[in-house]
């Protein structure tokens, strides 16, 4: 469960997608005989499968996290977006009572289902070819394709993977972007952040200036 105050509160379906496709590093949480396990694992969500969508992925068959009695009952996938340290001198708030504390923003995604697993050829074949597509959409003007490299060498790889199939029974949207401050505390903040130049920081005010603006968390931009 995840502390969740109202103002808060980002759990707009469409907007979640969005997160979760933008950041597709997910940090699962199984429950297995040796306790909890967490495992880094990119993920692409199919909103079209399931009432939530299902996420897709795949593991080494090494870790055996994908192991019958390894991924008890519900699994946690969690999605991070933009995260910043805030600076109480960015307030000018401090200025006129000094009561004011720091604080970190951030943007999550809690996905949670069961894991379900694939050891067919032709299902691997076909969510590797998916998460190729996604994350090649990303970093390259010039895609890589699976038929790039040759079938033998494909074929041993594939081999040693397991997929890794969740299909998403509930969703929850957290981002904390200093809506709990006045419009001027805010307006420093997002100054102090987009001093630094740290990517993240910028990425955080950026963030930061389209709530303020009264916009969407991690809408589409079309």
């Amino acid at each position: 469960m995840i502390y969740l105050p109202e103002h808060f509160d980002a759990s707009d379906p469409r907007a979640m997608r969005d997160l979760v496709g933008r950041f597709p590093l997910a940090t699962l949480v199984t429950q297995g005989p040796e306790g909890i396990s967490a495992n880094h694992i990119p993920l692409i969500l199919e909103p079209r499968h399931g009432l939530f969508g299902t996420l897709i992925g795949h593991v080494a068959c090494n870790n055996m996290v994908w192991g019958e009695g390894h991924h008890l009952g519900e699994a946690l996938a969690v999605f991070q977006a933009s995260d910043a340290y805030i600076s109480p001198n960015w307030y000018p708030s401090k200025q006129e009572t000094h009561e004011v504390v720091p604080t970190w923003n951030y943007a999550v995604v809690h996905a949670y289902g069961p894991v379900i697993v694939h050891e067919d050829e032709k299902w691997l074949r076909g969510a590797v070819g998916k998460l190729t597509r996604k994350m090649e959409e990303i970093t390259s003007e010039r895609p890589w394709k699976m038929a790039d490299a040759p079938a033998e060498y494909l074929r041993g790889m594939l081999g040693n993977i397991v997929g890794i199939e969740i299909p998403v029974t509930r969703m929850v949207g957290k981002t904390k972007a200093s809506q709990n401050r006045t419009p001027a505390d805010r307006q420093g903040a997002i100054a102090g952040l987009s001093a630094t130049g740290d990517a993240g920081d910028l990425a955080m005010a950026d963030e930061m200036e389209r709530i303020s603006a009264g916009d969407r968390p991690y809408r589409d931009r079309q």
